[in-house]
């Protein structure tokens, strides 16, 4: 009986031991099960129009700055193109558009969330050349279907840098006469590409995307009466899975820091 009450006893100390040391091993800060798993961060995928590319790469260092706990990727396209992506059920979480148009669109659809639609910069729109292009033309009003060759453009279709263009080209009552003229891009930095290149003359672009480039030159400036304002707005989607997330995104890009880098790339507000 002796003997059994002993293997007891060191059985329950043995337990004890054993609990003491899994405490300790806690309280002394070596991982656990529980504290070796990690929480995977939120990720985030924005439709983006084309023309943001460059000023969306630091506004995402800046974001991921202050949310390192959301990971931001962007699909960028022409507006159009975005707009009907959602309509098709591609994932997005928010969509960034160059016109109103596309976003009405889509609320129209109840493809996104009205209460998250804010407007959060601006453009121009340039009529642009190469570089050390010499051509006789100083404003919109001189382009002459005999004078000059290839004039590209966005798809008024789908891209809204192409839709601007053909309502300042209208407004001035020379689309007709440039139609044959003309080079349909599928967004506004295949544009851009084109007059770099030299496989067109000129080209009519966002005065940011002339910006980022040291191979084009701004021949001229379309006045606002000319054309519909360019204003970008942004919204979530109506299906993100990540709808607070995606918010906190469109909210960041009214902060000063955010405005400061876009104001930084030739965008206005």
């Amino acid at each position: 009986m002796k003997n059994k009450w002993k293997i007891g006893m060191i059985f329950i100390l043995i337990l004890i031991v054993g609990v003491g040391c899994n405490n300790q091993e806690a309280s002394d800060g070596t991982p656990t099960e529980d504290t070796n798993q990690q929480v995977e961060n939120t990720e985030l995928l924005i439709s983006t129009a084309a023309s943001l590319t460059d000023a969306m790469t630091e506004i995402e260092k800046a974001f991921e700055d202050e949310y390192s706990d959301i990971d931001v990727s962007f699909n960028y396209g022409s507006s159009g193109t975005l707009a009907q992506q959602i309509q098709q059920g591609a994932p997005a979480d928010a969509f960034l558009s160059a016109d109103q148009k596309w976003m009405d669109t889509l609320e129209e659809e109840n493809l996104i969330l009205p209460e998250t639609r804010i407007d959060f910069t601006g453009n121009k729109l340039v009529l642009i050349s190469q570089k050390d292009h010499s051509l006789e033309i100083s404003s919109f009003e001189d382009l002459n279907p005999a004078e000059i060759g290839d004039l590209a453009i966005g798809n008024p279709e789908s891209v809204p840098a192409g839709t601007y263009a053909k309502e300042v080209l209208t407004k001035l009552n020379k689309w007709e006469g440039l139609e044959k003229h003309l080079i349909l891009a599928k967004d506004v930095r295949q544009v851009l590409t084109y007059v770099e290149s030299g496989n067109t003359e000129l080209g009519i672009v966002y005065s940011s995307d002339a910006f980022i480039s040291d191979q084009v030159k701004i021949i001229a400036e379309a006045s606002s009466d000319w054309h519909t304002p360019v204003i970008y707005p942004a919204a979530v989607t109506a299906d993100s899975k990540n709808a607070d997330s995606a918010k906190r995104f469109i909210e960041f890009l009214q902060t000063e820091e955010a405005q400061s880098i876009l104001n930084q790339f030739g965008f206005i507000k």
